[in-house]
């Protein structure tokens, strides 16, 4: 691996077999944006990917929850070309086009991570961080100028960028970036959600999260043993699922999460749900063997030794020198892996366990589950309050609670600190004002987004003499937080 300075940009470098493939990447992404400002990155990619003209070779853009990408593969002198102009563009977007690069983004409605990943990461960050990636936020023709302008000045300069080549820098490539220190990240937000629950969520299939270090390699083991037995158990035994995922997914230095999604036969969620946490829970009190173990090594020897796998390891070198954590390549990995005994893996994965998310899809009933200590897994919920607080309550129209015997048990309260509903299941939800992160406000009616990945709906179809309500919100959430519907959303 060689390293070179242009510009002031790190570049990081392998040779390998074919075209030459450059990677310009920024440590920005969704998790350094808010509710408020969701899709910003997205949008100044597109903005500056907008300037380029027709090219005949591979390049692509893209933004995760970590980074944001500028990608292409070609001859050494497209390659230059490709890398001159993004540059460029970035130093001058047309923020004319945000309008129409809007409507673009509407269209496209692409996610940073699989659904079930998504919303586990919404479960246990709350609505921040890398807890919207479950989210849309108000809407690309929603986001303030000021926040374009904002993310473009404070991460797509040289000291928040690093290039990552598939070969030595070829003759004339030039990096044009403005000046910028090199970026120091904020800690990202503290879990809001560590304890082991059940959740339900409009997903297509069961999902576990589990907080650990990346880089520990008997936690990835482990991982990968569970993964196995799922598939021998889930899918080859049972003919319940077709495919066993898993996700890693960067926090800080040192500190990650990785989560295991699967699909699943349709009226066979609960019994999955049911198979996947009576794996984990047996892999965090009895060892894997030793030949459970033998065999993911030798997966990892085989993956590590196939010649494609380089193009990877720069790209992962360069994430990781943006990210601030430790590099391991793939020869550390594998003499790490060695050391790893049953017994290390059980114990990495029971530690993990103690912070165990599982998701279940919204028609999945009650479940009765234990944890590896033997006490029970308890059903987890955006509010922790058993009852509405006291305050001016509204109720559904009086038509609508004749019609139905739910709408007789809903209950809106609307004070000056707060605002939360009872549902027709008699869970409260709801929040204080100074967990709002978002008013979407329509003629009759608001809906506030909060920090723990909750909304109250505060609308006049919904409940009647809503007048002080509306006057309540207004005067306590600050104007920047309250933007109009979006114009892209479907019907309007």
């Amino acid at each position: 691996m060689h390293h070179d300075l242009i510009d002031g940009v790190p570049v990081i470098w392998t040779e390998t077999p074919g075209p030459l493939e450059a990677t310009l990447m920024f440590g920005c992404g969704i998790q350094d944006e808010t509710f408020r400002t969701f899709g910003v990155t997205h949008l100044v990619e597109h903005l500056a990917m907008s300037t380029l003209p027709r090219l005949h070779f591979d390049h692509n853009a893209s933004v995760s929850l970590s980074l944001t990408d500028f990608t292409c593969t070609g001859r050494p002198e497209q390659v230059v070309d490709f890398l001159a102009r993004v540059c460029e563009a970035l130093t001058g977007l047309p923020l004319e086009r945000i309008e129409k690069e809007a409507g673009v983004l509407a269209a496209e409605g692409s996610g940073v991570a699989d659904p079930v990943t998504a919303e586990l990461l919404s479960i246990r960050y709350g609505t921040q961080g890398l807890g919207l990636a479950s989210f849309s936020g108000p809407g690309a023709d929603r986001i303030p100028l000021d926040a374009v302008r904002g993310t473009l000045a404070r991460h797509f300069h040289a000291g928040n960028a690093v290039l990552a080549l598939t070969g030595p820098p070829p003759e004339g490539l030039r990096l044009p970036l403005p000046p910028g220190p090199r970026a120091t990240r904020a800690p990202h937000p503290a879990a809001r959600t560590t304890r082991p629950s059940w959740h339900r969520a409009d997903v297509p299939g069961p999902g576990l999260l589990l907080s650990c270090d990346l880089n520990d390699q008997a936690m990835l083991l482990a991982t990968h043993v569970l993964c196995q037995r799922l598939t021998d158990t889930v899918r080859h035994q049972h003919g319940l699922s077709y495919d066993v995922g898993g996700t890693a997914v960067f926090v800080g230095p040192g500190r990650g999460e990785r989560s295991i999604q699967l699909d699943v036969r349709e009226g066979q969620e609960k019994r999955v749900a049911e198979l996947l946490w009576q794996e984990a829970v047996r892999l965090a009190t009895e060892e894997p063997t030793e030949a459970e173990l033998a065999e993911e090594r030798e997966a990892a020897r085989e993956f590590f030794a196939d010649p494609r796998t380089a193009d990877m390891e720069v790209a992962e070198r360069a994430a990781d020198l943006l990210l601030g954590e430790t590099h391991l390549d793939a020869e550390t990995r594998l003499a790490l892996q060695a050391e790893v005994t049953p017994a290390r893996a059980r114990e990495a994965f029971a530690a993990a366990m103690e912070t165990a998310l599982l998701l279940v899809p919204c028609g999945v009933e009650q479940l009765i589950l234990g944890r590896p200590d033997g006490s029970g897994l308890p059903a987890g919920g955006c509010s922790d309050l058993a009852e509405l607080p006291e305050g001016p309550r509204f109720r559904p129209p009086l038509l609508a609670r004749a019609r139905s015997g739910a709408a007789r048990k809903v209950r809106l309260v609307v004070n000056g600190d707060g605002a939360w509903w009872q549902d027709e299941e008699g869970l409260v939800h709801g929040f204080p004002y100074t967990e709002v992160v978002g008013v979407e406000v329509h003629d009759d009616g608001r809906i506030l987004h909060g920090l723990g990945n909750c909304f109250v709906p505060v609308a006049s179809e919904l409940f009647s003499g809503l007048g002080p309500a509306f006057a309540a919100i207004d005067a306590a959430v600050p104007e920047t937080l309250r933007y109009p519907v979006s114009a892209l959303r479907a019907g309007n």
